[in-house]
């Protein structure tokens, strides 16, 4: 199989942040539907705190957690322990690439698609996404959205695919 497609998946707030407390910042509901939608059926890649913070593989999708710890494991995932065992480890034909900091920055050289949630606020965090280069991506889609009764933030869905 040749390598996967590479595909970021990441909510961002106004000011970069990502996340908190090894944890999100915000809450919205509607952003972690569409988490599963994109992600369901599909191999994830996540540093090992995201890993930690989310407790547990994720159902109906494959987790790989990439970790510089040569004794780590958890029941249920692949562990792997640079990009090379990541692509390999992936067999599929797209790889999403859901965070943290470190992975995304790992990840975003060879990332073909970013699905972005622009979350419509400045939040105070300790994790940041790295900057992205302008002429690297377009934006192909954008859906704009009002707080829904289960969000605490507006915030617009967007699509960016690499400029080849």
């Amino acid at each position: 199989m040749s390598a996967p497609r590479i595909t970021l998946v990441v909510a961002v707030a106004r000011n970069g942040v990502i996340g908190r407390d090894n944890g999100l910042a915000w809450h919205l509901r509607s952003d972690l539907q569409r988490f599963k939608a994109l992600t369901m059926g599909k191999p994830m890649l996540m540093g090992r705190k995201t890993y930690a913070s989310i407790g547990r593989p994720l159902p109906g999708r494959r987790t790989l957690v990439l970790t510089r710890d040569p004794a780590f494991a958890a029941e249920g995932i692949t562990v792997v322990h640079d990009w090379a065992g990541a692509l390999a480890a992936a067999d599929a034909e797209e790889l999403m690439v859901v965070g943290g900091a470190e992975i995304y920055r790992l990840a975003l050289p060879h990332a073909d698609r970013i699905h972005l949630t622009e979350v419509a606020g400045d939040y105070a965090g300790d994790t940041y996404f790295p900057a992205l280069e302008p002429s690297d991506f377009r934006e192909t889609e954008r859906e704009v959205h009002e707080a829904g009764p289960h969000d605490e933030s507006a915030f617009a869905f967007v699509t960016l695919d690499r400029v080849r």
